[in-house]
């Protein structure tokens, strides 16, 4: 596995961070890390790239632990920050190769450096001082900075960020091709951004992992396992009645005849047979699909 933890948990003090999360990555995927602000990518992020201990459990990268040999495991990874950090006043190959020689790649470092600008996409802009950079091209520097070492594991911490929609898709292609060869984490809150990138995605919540689907198919499942539906009568119902419906988990009222119901399988046959028995008439029965936004809500609501 190229990236493998199991029972890790890191706190502060007092406040648990990460609770006992466990998950493992193989070699070639590309998988979405989705959570909210505070939910734990960053903390997890951080420690499997060596920039933070853990208070208990296991983090190995390509089966090495990671705080028994930081050395080994941090030439492996790969690692771009939320908040890229760069030096503003250095030209574009001079920090490329400013970075190349803390790896220490010696004579090789001029040919990787030009390799990487041309794979990242950076030759029209790398005469230039970063600090005159666009935010989308300060991201192709971050990129080309953790690929240097030609890493096994590469981990981007919300990567598109403020980025305008021409920077983003350019960013999310990058992405993609670099993932046809290396394995890579990417943490994000955006429901979008699993949907462009990611063949797998783990959610995390409040320090602890609530969902593990190894493609967006299954996503899509775990939306259909609660069905929602939307029903207008043409005479006033109450919302207790329609609760005591088998299947039915939850009642929304929009109106005295305009209602949501959630339900475990599709209910519109018992809705009918609810309409008849009370001498009333549907005006509007519809399965509501939910949006991945939704989805991501009630994972970590």
């Amino acid at each position: 596995m190229s990236i493998s933890i199991s029972n890790l948990s890191k706190k502060y003090g007092e406040q648990t961070v990460l609770n006992n999360i466990n998950f493992e990555i193989g070699e070639g995927e590309v998988v979405g890390f989705l959570g909210p602000n505070g939910a734990g990518k960053t903390t997890t992020m951080k420690i499997l790239a060596g920039a933070l201990a853990y208070s208990s459990g296991s983090a190995k990268i390509c089966g090495i632990e990671v705080h028994e040999n930081q050395l080994k495991t941090s030439s492996m990874v790969g690692y771009l920050p939320e908040q890229n950090p760069l030096y503003a006043d250095m030209y574009v190959k001079e920090y490329l190769l400013f970075v190349a020689e803390t790896y220490k790649l010696g004579k090789e470092k001029e040919h990787r450096v030009n390799e990487l600008i041309d794979k990242v996409g950076l030759r029209p802009e790398f005469h230039k001082k970063i600090g005159q950079l666009s935010k989308g091209y300060r991201q192709r520097v971050g990129l080309a900075q953790a690929l240097i070492p030609n890493p096994k594991v590469l981990i981007l911490d919300e990567p598109t960020t403020g980025l305008d929609p021409n920077q983003l898709e350019e960013i999310r292609n990058l992405i993609r091709e670099i993932g046809k060869d290396k394995t890579v984490l990417l943490s994000t809150h955006i429901m979008q951004e699993i949907k462009a990138i990611c063949n797998r995605v783990i959610v995390i919540n409040n320090g602890e992992i609530v969902a593990d689907y190894s493609d967006l198919s299954k996503i899509k499942a775990f939306a259909e396992d609660s069905l929602h539906f939307e029903v207008e009568f043409s005479n006033e119902v109450s919302a207790i009645e329609l609760e005591k419906l088998n299947d039915v988990t939850e009642v929304t009222k929009l109106s005295e005849k305009h209602f949501t119901i959630i339900s475990t399988s599709d209910v519109r046959g018992n809705i009918f047979d609810f309409a008849v028995k009370t001498t009333n008439k549907i005006l509007t029965l519809k399965a509501v699909e939910r949006s991945m936004e939704e989805v991501f809500r009630s994972l970590t609501k």
